[in-house]
C-alpha cells in the first residue's frame, strides 16, 4: 500500500462505526481507488447519509461539499466534515450527563417504546442539557455522540418497532444510554481533523443543491418494489432528537409515534429515473460517479444509458456486496444482503 493511500486509510479507520442501513464503510476502498483515478480538488457527496464517503474525500484533502435531507446525517456532518478542529472536552460530555427536568417531551412521548425508562431518562437529560451549549460547534458534537448512543443501544439501530426485541446479547445492549455518550464522544472527538481545506454541510433536498465542484457522488436511497427505501420510517427517532421534533407532527396513532416522511422522487420508479437525469445533467460538467445496488431500480443499462447522454467517457465496476442487514421485512435468509454494488463513472 502506498503511503498516500495508508495516510487516508489512517485518518478513515477513525470513522465512528456503524450500522446504518445503506452505509457505504464496507465499498470505501473500492471508491477510494475510483477517486483516486480521477483529477479533482473539489467533491460534492449530494446524499451523503453517515458521511463515510464525505469523510473519505475530505481524508483525500479535497474541498468538501456534503448534503444530505436528514438533520441527522447533517448533525454528524457538521461535527466530521465541515469541522475542522472543535472537541468537545471530558468535563463539558460529563456535565452533559446531569438530571435536567426543564423538558419532559422525550419522557412524555417515547418511555416503553424504545428504551427502558432509566434509559429515555438519561436521554432526556443529555438533550435538554444540549440546549445550553453555548457554542453550536459543540452542540453538533454533543447531538451527534447522542444521536450514536441511541443507534447502538436499540437492537438493529433501527425505530421501525417498539419495545426491546432482537437482543442478540452484545455489549453495546447492556451499556447505559450513558456509557454510550460518553464513548461514543470519545469516538467522534477522535474522528475530527482537519484538511486545511473550508468544507461545507447542508441539509437541503439533493434537487436543490447547486455547487460548482469537479466531482459529484450520487448515492441515492436503492428503489425496490419488494422493500422501502424510506430512512425516516427507520430513524424517525434519532431525526427527532436532531430536530428537537421542531417542524415535524407526530403520528399519534401509530405504535412507533413515527412522523411523516419527507418527500422523496427516489420513492417511485419513474420519479427516480427523471431525478437521475436531472442530476446527472445538471452536474455534466463535473466527474460524476454513482453507486448503485444490483437489486434495485432502474437497472444498469438504464443508468448507463442516461450518463452517456452527458458524458463521453463511461464505465461501471461491479462488486460483490453484503449489507449489515436486509432491508426487505420478509428475508431472513441473508443470503438476500448478497448483491452487486455497482460504481458508475462518467468523465469527459
Amino acid at each position: 500500500m502506498q503511503t498516500f493511500e495508508k495516510t487516508v486509510f489512517s485518518q478513515l479507520s477513525k470513522f465512528p462505526s456503524t450500522r446504518y442501513m445503506g452505509s457505504k464503510d464496507k465499498l470505501l476502498p473500492e471508491l477510494f481507488r475510483t477517486f483516486n483515478k480521477l483529477e479533482f480538488s473539489s467533491a460534492l457527496d449530494i446524499m451523503s447519509g453517515t458521511n463515510s464517503v464525505a469523510y473519505l474525500l475530505k481524508a483525500m484533502n479535497k474541498k468538501v461539499t456534503t448534503n444530505d435531507y436528514m438533520r441527522m446525517n447533517f448533525v454528524i456532518a457538521k461535527s466530521l466534515v465541515s469541522n475542522n478542529g472543535t472537541k468537545l472536552p471530558d468535563d463539558i460530555a460529563t456535565e452533559l450527563l446531569k438530571n435536567n427536568r426543564t423538558n419532559k417531551f422525550i419522557e412524555d412521548n417515547f418511555s416503553g417504546i424504545y428504551f427502558d425508562d432509566a434509559d429515555t431518562r438519561e436521554i432526556q437529560n443529555i438533550n435538554n442539557n444540549i440546549q445550553h451549549l453555548l457554542k453550536p460547534s459543540q452542540k453538533y458534537l454533543a447531538k451527534a455522540a447522542l444521536i450514536r448512543a441511541c443507534i447502538k443501544k436499540r437492537p438493529r439501530g433501527i425505530f421501525a418497532y417498539t419495545g426491546l426485541r432482537y437482543n442478540d446479547g452484545r455489549k453495546d445492549l447492556r451499556q447505559t444510554i450513558g456509557e454510550h455518550f460518553i464513548h461514543s464522544v470519545e469516538t467522534i472527538n477522535n474522528a475530527v481533523f482537519s484538511n486545511k481545506l473550508t468544507n461545507k454541510a447542508l441539509n437541503i433536498d439533493s434537487m436543490d443543491v447547486n455547487e460548482q465542484v469537479d466531482l459529484v457522488y450520487i448515492d441515492p436511497p436503492y428503489f425496490s418494489p419488494l422493500s422501502d427505501n424510506e430512512y425516516v420510517r427507520r430513524y424517525h427517532f434519532v431525526e427527532g432528537v436532531a430536530r428537537d421534533w421542531q417542524g415535524v407532527e407526530l403520528q399519534e396513532h401509530t405504535k412507533t409515534k413515527k412522523f411523516k416522511s419527507y418527500p422523496s422522487p427516489f420513492s417511485k420508479l419513474d420519479t427516480t429515473i427523471q431525478a437521475f437525469e436531472e442530476l446527472i445533467k445538471k452536474y455534466a460538467k463535473s466527474h460524476i460517479v454513482i453507486s448503485y445496488s444490483s437489486n434495485a431500480l432502474p437497472k444498469k443499462n438504464v443508468i448507463l444509458k442516461i450518463l452517456k447522454k452527458y458524458k463521453s467517457n463511461v464505465h461501471v465496476k461491479s462488486v460483490d456486496y453484503r449489507y449489515s442487514f436486509s432491508n426487505q421485512g420478509f428475508a431472513k435468509d441473508k443470503i438476500k444482503n448478497k448483491v452487486s454494488e455497482y460504481i458508475f463513472v462518467g468523465k469527459d
